[in-house]
């Protein structure tokens, strides 16, 4: 038997700490991966610090984390799409409530993924590049495919133009950046915003034009720019960015939908310690607030509004639709990028929690990495 070690939760708001884990056994639909590499994401640190409230469902000890990449050691009985010694990118779910599942999380030497939720990857592509992948295209993906969001064409080799136009209001994040090439994938013009320095990076991964969201003109200026032409939705990313896509959407033809991708209030600032209680609370209160006043502004200017949870395209079409269908030729031929650009901050799973902390304190259209 193989030796395993996973980056524990032993219960809510614990500390993580490193131990011995089960080598974990496939079951139908699954493979078992040797880990390489691991993204750290906010998630992660919020199941920790916020788990009261993020996932008050998730069985302890648990192992968290959904960034992964390595070569495949094992594969389910049904599985014919990969073979040993593949390498392969996944989303590994087991902070998601329909999986719950230890030998599902990131955090350990070898993880379990559902093979319809892992891609091939090309021998061109790192895996600490790869890592970058998972939990941003897949949040991306559900804001723009689900048949409860935006619900665009898929995207596909060849997808002829719509002649419809998607905005991504937060287009350098790990989500952002899914998501402008996902829709220009899919066949719609879009429109994103972000810091200036990163521009240039949003031109190169597909947008027609980016737009500086700290301008105090930006409204007008992308307001103008969408005249006359038909929206097929907006994508919210980022402290303050549902307000302003309400403000533009509510002035456009289309569809008149935005996906959330962030809460009205930070969590970032509950700890796992002493004052946990009482800025969840506040946290929580800003939250409920803030989505009561979105909400009248929404109505007002007749636009729709829907927080995304990024792992239910696990349990839908979009996930196969993405992980198998799509992302693997579309990485091989380089029509589709590993993006954000990678930055490994250290190597084994002691590593993470300090990869954790400095996430927190902040990283501009970078993943942060720890190798295996």
């Amino acid at each position: 038997m193989t030796d395993n070690t996973a980056l524990w939760l032993s219960s809510r708001r614990a500390a993580f700490t490193l131990g011995a884990a089960p080598f974990p056994s496939v079951q139908s639909g699954e493979i078992v991966i040797r880990t390489r590499a691991i993204a750290v994401n906010p998630m992660d640190r919020l199941v920790q610090t916020a788990g009261d409230l993020m996932t008050p469902y998730l069985h302890y000890p648990a192992i968290v984390g959904s960034d992964v990449a390595g070569d495949v050691v094992a594969v389910g009985p049904d599985v014919t799409r990969f073979k040993l010694g593949d390498r392969v990118v996944g989303f590994a779910g087991s902070t998601d409530k329909t999986r719950n599942r230890a030998a599902e999380g990131a955090f350990q030497t070898y993880v379990v993924l559902l093979a319809h939720m892992t891609a091939a990857i090309p021998d061109t592509l790192t895996f600490e590049d790869a890592s970058a992948l998972p939990l941003g295209i897949s949040t991306a993906a559900c804001a723009l495919f689900q048949r409860n969001f935006l619900a665009l064409n898929a995207p596909a080799k060849g997808a002829p133009a719509t002649g419809q136009i998607v905005l991504v209001w937060g287009g350098s994040t790990s989500v952002g950046v899914n998501a402008v090439q996902l829709a220009v994938a899919a066949g719609y013009e879009v429109i994103a915003t972000a810091s200036p320095r990163n521009f240039d990076l949003l031109m190169r991964l597909g947008a027609a034009a980016v737009f500086d969201y700290r301008s105090p003109t930006v409204v007008a200026d992308i307001g103008a720019a969408l005249r006359g032409k038909t929206v097929a939705g907006a994508v919210a990313i980022g402290a303050g960015s549902v307000q302003p896509c309400i403000d533009i959407l509510g002035l456009c033809n289309g569809n008149r939908f935005i996906a959330m991708a962030t809460p009205p209030a930070s969590f970032d600032a509950v700890p796992a310690g002493r004052g946990h209680w009482r800025k969840l609370i506040a946290a929580m209160a800003g939250t409920v607030a803030g989505n009561i006043g979105l909400a009248l502004s929404a109505r007002r200017n007749k636009v729709t509004l829907k927080m995304i949870w990024g792992s239910t395209l696990i349990s839908n079409e979009v996930g196969p639709m993405i992980f198998d269908t799509f992302l693997p030729e579309a990485l091989a031929d380089g029509r589709y990028l590993a993006a954000p650009a990678v930055e490994v901050v250290g190597h084994g799973l002691a590593a993470i929690p300090a990869a954790l902390a400095r996430q927190r304190r902040g990283v501009s259209a970078t993943k942060l990495v720890v190798t295996l």
